[in-house]
């Protein structure tokens, strides 16, 4: 028998670079994704972290380059129209409409999806189960991202896209956060995250993307140095 040949990867970027505003954002990414794959991005503020996941999200296209979805391009027109309902994306913005109930915000997306009877149980799970009815501009800010990370249960899309997931969150949200990545991996999902905050993902791999301009001196950096005499 021949050797099995291994299974190609579910997400492929290949040789992957961005540009903004004639400024070079990320460049040659390779990165191979397979069903239950995780991958952490790492770096400082500009590095190109919420960038990299836009390309992922097709918002914007590559300046060199591919990412594939199973073996298709992500940019080609009936390709994407069905790549983009494997996504689930979580951003800093949370899209939570303040005057309906934290259980309708969950409900509302559901109905978009087709789905139904996730709420609840999400809500429960994200500790949220006690303000189901509450109006959500009652929610304080860990509050209003434990209902955002509920929302991605309730509509449970395979391909999670996660922009500083664990801000605002306690200790017990970020184990929360830890705990619903793992689950959603053990079922074949995939899990891109990034992230300035540590996160507990077990057999990520991670990419740490470089600073793309030099960081200006503070005044801490020149006291270090003796530049600067305090007295």
């Amino acid at each position: 028998m021949p050797p099995l040949r291994p299974p190609a990867p579910r997400i492929l970027l290949n040789n992957v670079s961005c540009m903004r505003n004639a400024q070079i954002v990320l460049r040659d990414i390779n990165v191979s994704m397979h069903e239950g794959s995780a991958l952490v991005l790492t770096g400082a503020n500009g590095s190109g972290k919420t960038t990299f996941l836009r390309m992922l999200a097709g918002f914007s296209r590559p300046s060199a380059g591919e990412i594939l979805w199973n073996g298709h391009d992500i940019q080609s027109g009936g390709v994407f129209q069905q790549y983009k309902l494997q996504l689930n994306w979580v951003s800093l913005k949370d899209a939570i409409k303040d005057r309906l109930t934290v259980l309708e915000n969950v409900q509302w997306f559901e109905v978009l999806e087709g789905k139904i009877g996730k709420s609840e149980g999400a809500l429960e799970l994200m500790g949220l189960g006690r303000l189901m009815n509450e109006k959500a501009r009652m929610l304080s800010m860990g509050q209003r991202k434990r209902l955002q990370l509920a929302r991605l249960l309730a509509i449970d899309r395979p391909i999670w896209l996660l922009d500083e997931p664990s801000v605002a969150l306690d200790a017990e949200g970020v184990r929360l956060l830890e705990y619903i990545i793992a689950e959603h991996r053990k079922k074949g999902g995939i899990v891109f995250v990034a992230t300035h905050l540590p996160i507990e993902i077990e057999d990520a791999m991670s990419l740490r993307l470089p600073q793309r301009f030099p960081r200006r001196k503070t005044m801490l950096d020149l006291v270090q140095k003796g530049m600067v005499f305090v007295s």
